[in-house]
């Protein structure tokens, strides 16, 4: 894959994709490329539908990964995570077909989402996959979202 020189996104008005299928993630050069960083994108306000209700799910997800040869323009990625606020998907779903489809797409040498999903029906769902085991050297913070504990 060539990363576009010019992103499709930065630095212009930018309508919110219709659905994630729609949504076009942009990728640039990595500016560090050989160096073993993470890179981590923490989106606290996370929305989708429930497939069954059409009532919405929220969650705070906490993406984080190595680069390869690009990363991921950040207001590309920021329109792709908008674009589910109108998608009906378990968060199982959601929260895999985002890490697969960055991983899939970027080619990052390791990358790890945690979904964690507020209660629905009086359960937090959380959700976490990663690409493999992460890089022997690598720096890996805690994602630091605390456990759901409802009121006290």
């Amino acid at each position: 894959m060539t990363a576009p020189t010019n992103p499709l996104y930065l630095g212009q008005n930018s309508a919110l994709p219709a659905s994630p299928e729609e949504a076009v993630l942009d990728y640039v050069p990595n500016p560090r490329v050989g160096r073993t960083y993470l890179v981590r994108f923490a989106v606290p306000e996370f929305t989708s539908l429930c497939p069954v209700t059409g009532q919405p799910d929220f969650a705070h997800l906490v993406i984080d990964y190595v680069p390869g040869e690009t990363i991921v323009e950040s207001k590309s990625l920021k329109l792709f995570l908008g674009s589910f606020r109108n998608h009906a998907g378990f968060h199982e779903d959601c929260t895999v077909g985002i890490g697969e489809r960055l991983f899939d797409e970027m080619k990052p040498v390791w990358l790890r989402i945690g979904g964690y999903w507020y209660p629905r029906g009086g359960i937090p769902i959380d959700v976490f996959w990663q690409s493999s085991a992460p890089p022997a050297d690598l720096w890996l913070p805690d994602q630091g979202v605390a456990p759901y504990r409802g009121r006290g």
